[in-house]
């Protein structure tokens, strides 16, 4: 009797399909690979298009192992056998949770080698090969070339932390908003953290917003422009977007429902215009200040409340201040240096 590895839900986390990818290799590898065993492999490889790309990786380190001294290579091999054979060998005082253990067990040894030399050779895999830090200030815009000729734009007042490694690339956005134009590399998924929200994807374009500090926009937002990406959120909700798809998540991971991308687009700021829809006045002018000081103050809680719908461009606030009187029912009055939005007579 053969053990499967456990199967796999939709939502598993990336660390889980690695784990299990391992697990497969680890067993055919072997010599006692049956052909329910093979129906089963293809079966989780079906399941989910990561657990194929997880499950590549895994084969291209394996064969890296040839570089390696071969004391050490056929230590491997040993130790994998045995703990193979001990992991199906019937007894009656081993469960099957002991089993499992025993596999997982040669698994873990493809990890820790017999005499460190693929220890060393783990430990380098896991090493950045790239590694950046990129900060906007208020009312600057940034576009550059990733390593990997990802295309990454950043809206004033953000920051991001890029992270290369062999098998995959992150990227942080700890504040702001960002657009990327990921470069398809299905052997290292590209994962986007921001707040509690993670978003992978292969080859695509879309936007993260990250501003916590933003009345009114406190949630993380992605949006798809092109091609596909997954936002995993709280207790394992996964969510897929398709181009023309957005979806938000609270501060504690809670994903919304999906909506369509606004007619403004998925980042109308690469344009220099911000779009609201409904958004109260004092919203508004929360997100101009984030361009650069807009000399507009509002006091009265009512005229705050007042809601905005439009496009502008938030460099020229003098359309906006011109507009106010002409859509809402306020006037405009200046003094000790500001402009001060009150009731209209």
């Amino acid at each position: 009797m053969t053990t499967q590895p456990p199967a796999e839900s939709p939502a598993a986390s990336s660390a889980e399909s690695e784990s299990t990818a391992l697990d497969w290799l680890v067993r055919r590898s072997g010599g006692s690979f049956t052909a329910a065993d093979e129906a089963s492999f293809q079966a989780w490889l079906a399941a989910d298009a990561a657990h194929g790309r997880a499950f590549a990786r895994w084969q291209r380190d394996w064969r890296a192992l040839d570089a390696l001294p071969a004391h050490g290579v056929r230590g491997l091999q040993k130790k994998l056998a045995r703990d193979k054979a001990a992991a199906e060998a019937p007894s009656p005082r081993r469960g099957g949770w002991l089993a499992a253990l025993a596999l997982r067990g040669a698994a873990v040894a493809l990890v820790l080698l017999v005499g460190g030399g693929y220890l060393a050779w783990s430990q380098w895999q896991q090493q950045p090969v790239f590694v950046q830090s990129y900060a906007t200030a208020r009312g600057q815009q940034l576009a550059l070339g990733l390593p990997d000729h990802t295309q990454l734009q950043l809206d004033t007042a953000s920051r991001a932390e890029v992270i290369f490694h062999r098998r995959r690339r992150e990227l942080r956005l700890p504040e702001g908003q960002a657009v990327l134009q990921v470069a398809a590399d299905p052997s290292r998924p590209f994962d986007v953290r921001a707040g509690p929200l993670s978003i992978t994807v292969v080859g695509t374009r879309f936007s993260v917003r990250h501003t916590p500090g933003v009345p009114g926009n406190e949630k993380v937002r992605v949006a798809v422009e092109e091609g596909r990406v997954r936002v995993a959120g709280a207790g394992g909700a996964v969510v897929e977007l398709r181009a023309g798809q957005q979806i938000a998540g609270d501060a504690a991971g809670v994903l919304g429902a999906v909506s369509a991308v606004p007619v403004a687009g998925i980042a109308p700021w690469r344009d220099s215009r911000v779009s609201f829809d409904n958004a109260s006045l004092a919203e508004a002018l929360a997100e101009f200040e984030r361009y650069g000081p807009t000399n507009l103050v509002v006091r009265d809680p009512a005229v705050a409340a007042l809601r905005v719908t439009g496009t502008f461009d938030p460099r020229r606030l003098d359309n906006f201040s011109r507009a106010l009187p002409q859509v809402l029912p306020v006037r405009l009055r200046e003094h000790d240096g500001v402009t001060e939005i009150v009731p209209g007579k």
